[in-house]
């Protein structure tokens, strides 16, 4: 008798050998091969790839006939749960199986072959009717043992594997949702979830280990932490473009913030989204803008002198030469607004695009800056949020309230934590946000700025905070959380000073009420004088719980050159004589500086470094470098520098490089390098 030892391949795209052809969904194969008799060593078989199975056999030959039955792992079954999974959602996307009809699809696939060389398609692509920016693509398994390789390199073996080396193709034109999935059955059903945003080739795990609706996977698209850096990014650059252009149209630089927001507001008027392009003459388009935000603001309760000088402070609008008087200038800025910063709104909610706008705005006007007005990184007002630990009760204060940022960060905590309930979210918007702004047109841009955010606007006071009567009114509604970044002075004779900003703000708050601020770093230092005398009265009525020194260029796309701390106190609370206060060394918030779109999270390292922050202060943890808990009194400096004990031993090189480096940059911006020549001379 004699013994063959071989392999043979059972492919579904040609016709059996004994005649008849394969269907590629049966669970099992009875082939016939004439005078093989029995199989010996029998194995499962695997999927090799797609439509073929190769099965190694070891057979006696001699025997008239055998009938040799071949089973395996059927990916069709895992590709027909995927299936019948997006079909019970029909409205909205187009599902294409293994080939696309979109030409810019095909023509990004030609050499996506697992195998290498020539086309290649996932089982399934999944493209959005109303966002077709994405696509989900998805490459099935049936066994859950080929569902990711360890590097990721195999393509035709593995689900994981297959499904990024699309995304890579793909993403060259598309942001990509990646989806591997493997099993033959819905309770083994293994999935993993990859989103590849555009031009990006880094990849970030996203989602659970189960398939989700489509509209699930759109909306958790749209307001994951990668897209919102991408879309940032190209607000950051319409706004760049948009300063340029009514530079160009010579509006002035304080108005430009307020025909954004008059354009955001009048946009939430259906009907004047709907006629708006329909208008001949821009004087009646101009004066229907102007029209549309009173009666917007009128309707959203605000009436009486507060609306009288918001109509002032938009009035501009009717008279400007080039809105009022120049064909199509107006309509063609309410087209790009509506495209580019709407849009923005509409999908990050609670993030402050005014105050964004207003510091790109900024850089080109001088005025505002003599006034002290530098505006809060919005990461940085989150986290005042997260450092005061707002909840769904909290009632917020900002005596200084500028463009809104941090009642609306503060906002955005309450409403996450009010988990849907729609009567706690009205009731927060209606009577837990208050703030006061002392100048017209900034109140003007806090105002639209809550009212585009859906309300808070109603308790806007404008007005002084240091007013006797705005001082009862705020008390009376009893704030529990005070933020702040007061103006910043320029003249320390005449102008105030920031901490007596921060003693008002804990004036107003109710007992043990926290109060957060963000003040020059020389506030802290101060040993003598006005200042000094200030930080005695504040430890005598109030607790320092804590005082985070600031990266040096936090405020660097304001153009001003101020390094800051964060001041955290306890309100009405008499600072105890052996009170151990925190202090932070918060140098490094991992943004970096970029052309055209100034310092930015571009490295996506500002989340751990948030938590890591947070954890220490939150459990008062003391950390060579980063941390210390020292007593305190007025006559001592309030920044960790003084009191921070140094890891040397994590220095090198580099270290010591870069920090020559600083100080020569330092001495190049500031004209100093020849005082430094003239004292080396000496």
């Amino acid at each position: 008798m004699r013994v063959v030892v071989g392999s043979f391949r059972v492919d579904f795209n040609t016709p059996r050998p004994n005649g008849g052809s394969l269907r590629p969904d049966f669970d099992s194969l009875r082939v016939n091969f004439g005078s093989l008799r029995t199989g010996i060593d029998t194995k499962r078989a695997e999927l090799d790839t797609k439509r073929v199975f190769t099965y190694s056999f070891r057979a006696e030959v001699g025997f008239p006939r055998i009938e040799y039955e071949v089973t395996g792992m059927n990916e069709r079954k895992t590709e027909s749960l995927v299936r019948n999974h997006f079909s019970q959602f029909p409205d909205g996307i187009t599902v294409e199986e293994q080939r696309s009809d979109n030409p810019k699809i095909d023509k990004l696939l030609k050499n996506a072959s697992k195998k290498g060389g020539g086309k290649g398609y996932p089982e399934f692509i999944i493209s959005y009717k109303t966002n077709p920016d994405l696509l989900i693509v998805i490459e099935c398994k049936a066994d859950i043992a080929k569902h990711e390789s360890k590097g990721r390199d195999k393509y035709a073996e593995f689900a994981v594997d297959g499904a990024l080396l699309y995304s890579a193709y793909l993403s060259k034109g598309y942001d990509v949702l990646a989806i591997a999935v493997s099993g033959e059955t819905k309770k083994s059903l293994r999935v993993s979830h990859f989103l590849q945003l555009k031009d990006e080739k880094s990849v970030v795990s996203i989602f659970d280990d189960k398939l989700l609706s489509p509209d699930e996977y759109l909306q958790a698209y749209l307001k994951s932490p990668e897209k919102f850096q991408q879309d940032y990014n190209k607000l950051l650059d319409f706004t760049k473009q948009l300063n340029e252009k009514l530079h160009s149209y010579k509006i002035l630089e304080s108005q430009r913030s307020l025909l954004i927001s008059s354009i955001l507001i009048a946009l939430e008027n259906p009907a004047f989204k709907r006629s708006y392009a329909s208008h001949k003459k821009p004087e009646n388009l101009a004066a229907s803008l102007v029209q549309t935000v009173s009666d917007e603001l009128e309707s959203a309760n605000i009436s009486g002198k507060k609306l009288e000088n918001l109509n002032i402070q938009f009035g501009f609008i009717k008279t400007d030469t080039s809105l009022s008087k120049t064909e199509n200038i107006l309509k063609e800025i309410i087209d790009e607004i509506d495209e580019n910063v709407n849009t923005f709104i509409k999908t990050h909610r609670y993030f402050d695009v005014l105050g964004q706008l207003y510091i790109e705005f900024l850089r080109y006007a001088n005025s505002d800056k003599g006034l002290g007005i530098v505006l809060t990184p919005p990461h940085i007002t989150e986290f005042f949020a997260d450092l005061a630990q707002v909840n769904k009760n909290s009632i917020a204060y900002d005596n200084c309230t500028g463009t809104g940022g941090f009642l609306i960060a503060a906002m955005r905590r309450m409403i996450a934590d009010a988990k849907g309930d729609e009567k706690k979210i009205k009731e927060i918007k209606a009577k837990q946000l208050i703030g006061t702004e002392y100048q017209a047109h900034i109140f003007a841009l806090a105002i639209s700025n809550m009212y585009i955010h859906q309300d808070g606007k109603t308790n806007i006071i404008n007005g002084s905070c240091f007013d006797d009567i705005i001082i009862e009114s705020v008390k009376a509604k009893k704030p529990t959380v005070g933020f702040l970044n007061p103006p910043y002075k320029s003249n320390k004779k005449i102008d105030t000073d920031e901490l007596e900003f921060v003693l008002n703000n804990l004036e107003c708050l109710v007992d043990g009420g926290i109060c957060v601020a963000i003040v020059p770093a020389q506030s802290a230092l101060s040993q003598s004088g006005k200042t000094f005398e200030l930080k005695k009265k504040l430890l005598a009525k109030h607790t320092l719980e804590a005082v985070l020194s600031m990266p040096n260029e936090l405020f660097f796309n304001s153009d001003v050159n101020i390094v800051t701390c964060i001041m955290i106190f306890t309100a009405h609370k008499p600072h105890p004589k052996h009170k151990e206060t925190y202090f932070g060394y918060y140098k490094d918030d991992g943004f970096v500086k970029r052309k055209n779109k100034g310092r930015i999270d571009a490295l996506g390292k500002w989340e751990p470094i948030k938590e890591k922050w947070l954890s220490s202060f939150i459990n008062r943890k003391e950390e060579p470098g980063l941390s210390v808990n020292k007593e305190v009194t007025a006559e001592v400096e309030w920044l960790a520098e003084a009191y921070m004990v140094t890891d040397y031993s994590i220095l090198n090189d580099t270290d010591f490089e870069n920090a020559f480096l600083d100080y020569a940059a330092f001495l190049l911006k500031n004209k100093l390098l020849e005082k430094v020549k003239e004292v080396d001379d000496e």
